[in-house]
């Protein structure tokens, strides 16, 4: 097996990154992560698409450290809501707002609608200097009237994926990992990892 190739997960959010690390622990990566640099970019982002930001970050990323970057953009679609909050998820309530005030702003917006489907859609893009490559990964579902479960984070209290009865931040890590949104993108990118030169192969 040839040696693990360095690659970057270009995202501050901790609760992203620990994700992404869990999900690609079973390959051989040399991973880093915002907590390796002293100076982390950042990247203002302000395009119209989830795929837009993506890309963005794995651009800017990879001119700040040098090295192959994985980049992501994550948004919950609701249905009645014609597919907001979208790209604008994380400032649902506002530029300033935290995970508590998105919830709450999105069940207000919810108020008095009986169609709850919803659906979270992440983009990966990989960067490794010669072009971005996009992984996209969809978990389809419904949201509830309350939040339910302490896991997770963003908007999974109020998420139930389909076939399932528990919110994401119910579900095990492991569980939920294996099924949502982001999990699905990761299965695209291994995927690629298969064939992506230098080999990164799984651990036997």
């Amino acid at each position: 097996m040839e040696a693990p190739f360095a690659l970057m997960l270009a995202t501050g959010n901790p609760h992203k990154a620990k994700e992404l690390e869990a999900l690609l622990s079973d390959w051989s990566v040399e991973l880093h992560t915002a907590r390796d640099l002293q100076e982390p970019p950042v990247v203002v982002e302000d395009a119209d698409t989830l795929e837009g930001n993506a890309r963005k970050k794995a651009v800017e990323w990879f001119e700040a450290v040098d090295t192959a970057v994985l980049a992501d953009d994550t948004g919950l679609e609701v249905k009645a809501l014609d597919g907001r909050p979208g790209v604008h998820s994380a400032r649902f309530a506002g530029p300033a707002a935290d995970d508590a005030a998105n919830r709450a702003a999105l069940l207000t917006a919810l108020q008095g609608k009986a169609d709850r489907a919803a659906q979270f859609r992440t983009v990966l893009a990989f960067n490794d200097g010669t072009s971005v490559r996009l992984f996209e990964g969809i978990c389809r579902g419904r949201l509830l009237t309350e939040e339910r479960g302490t896991r997770g984070f963003g908007y999974d209290a109020l998420f139930v994926p389909a076939g399932y009865e528990r919110t994401f931040a119910e579900l095990p890590p492991d569980e939920k990992n294996r099924i949502s949104h982001r999990g699905r993108a990761l299965e695209s990118f291994v995927a690629f990892l298969r064939t992506y030169p230098p080999a990164a192969s799984a651990r036997p």
